[in-house]
C-alpha cells in the first residue's frame, strides 16, 4: 500500500518540470531581443572605436566615433586613417546620409546599399548605423536554450517582417541569460545557407555598464578574413538632442 508521501512525491516532482518548463519557454522572445539592445545602445550614448580588417595580404585599421539616441537617431565620424578622416554616415529614421570629405559631398544612400560593405569590412552598412531595430523589424522565435562559451543562452531565430528593406532572410541570436548581452550571431540569405558569423567578447564595463568590447565578424566562405571592432571608451548618460543628427553636422563634427 502506497503511503501519501509515497503518491505525492512523483506528483510534485512532474509539477516541477512542468512549471520549469513552462517559465523557460514562457520568455517572450521579442523583450529578450529588446532587453539586449538597450543593454548595448542605452538611450544615448558615444563611443569610440576601432576596426581591424583582416585580409590575406594586409590589415587596414580605423577609428572611429560615434554618437546615438534611442533607435532613430546616429552618427558616425572616423577619425583615422588621414585619407579616410572626417567620413561620416548619419542616420535620422529610416534615412541614411553619407559624407565623403575628399570630394565634399554628402550622399543620401538608398535601401540597395544597405547590403553593401562599410568601409572595405566585413560587415555592412546596415551593421554599422544600426539602420534596423532587431526587436522591431523582424519576427521572433524562442528555440531554446543553450551554452555557447561558457555563456548560458537563449536562442532566438529572426526573421525580417514583410517589405522591410533587411539584409539577411533568417537571424539566429544567442543572448545571454545572465547580462542579457548577445553572445553570437548567424545570419542566413535567401537560400538559408550560413553568410557570417559573428561572435562577442571581452566583456567588460565601460561608461557604467556591462558590454562584450569586441565584435568579430567572420564570413563563412572566406576563412582567411575577418573584422574585429574594439569598443575602447563609452559614455551611455550623455545629454544630446535630435537636433544634433542633422547633415550639416554631419560635415562640421570634429
Amino acid at each position: 500500500m502506497k503511503t501519501q508521501n509515497q503518491t505525492t512525491t512523483p506528483l510534485l516532482t512532474l509539477f516541477l518540470v512542468i512549471l520549469i518548463t513552462s517559465t523557460t519557454f514562457a520568455q517572450d522572445p521579442v523583450e529578450i531581443i529588446r532587453r539586449m539592445e538597450q543593454n548595448m545602445r542605452g538611450d544615448a550614448s558615444y563611443t569610440e572605436m576601432s576596426m581591424e580588417v583582416v585580409r590575406p595580404r594586409y590589415t587596414r585599421e580605423i577609428s572611429m566615433r560615434t554618437w546615438a539616441l534611442g533607435d532613430d537617431y546616429s552618427l558616425v565620424y572616423v577619425t583615422a586613417p588621414a585619407r579616410d578622416e572626417g567620413t561620416g554616415f548619419l542616420k535620422i529614421g529610416n534615412e541614411i546620409w553619407n559624407y565623403q570629405p575628399n570630394i565634399d559631398r554628402t550622399v543620401k544612400m538608398p535601401p540597395s546599399m544597405m547590403s553593401q560593405s562599410w568601409m572595405g569590412s566585413d560587415f555592412t552598412n546596415d551593421d554599422l548605423v544600426n539602420a534596423t531595430s532587431l526587436a522591431d523589424d523582424y519576427t521572433h522565435e524562442l528555440l531554446g536554450e543553450e551554452e555557447i562559451d561558457g555563456h548560458a543562452c537563449y536562442l532566438i531565430e529572426m526573421q525580417p517582417k514583410p517589405d522591410n528593406p533587411i539584409v539577411y532572410e533568417k537571424v539566429l541570436q544567442w543572448v545571454s541569460k545572465e547580462h542579457h548581452l548577445p553572445v553570437r550571431t548567424e545570419n542566413y540569405d535567401e537560400r538559408d545557407q550560413l553568410v557570417n558569423t559573428i561572435h562577442f567578447r571581452e566583456i567588460k564595463t565601460l561608461g557604467g555598464r556591462k558590454i562584450p568590447s569586441i565584435m568579430e565578424m567572420v564570413p563563412e566562405n572566406n576563412g582567411d578574413q575577418k573584422t574585429i571592432i574594439t569598443t575602447h571608451e563609452a559614455d551611455y548618460d550623455i545629454e544630446i538632442r535630435e537636433d544634433f543628427f542633422s547633415i550639416e553636422n554631419l560635415t562640421e563634427i570634429n
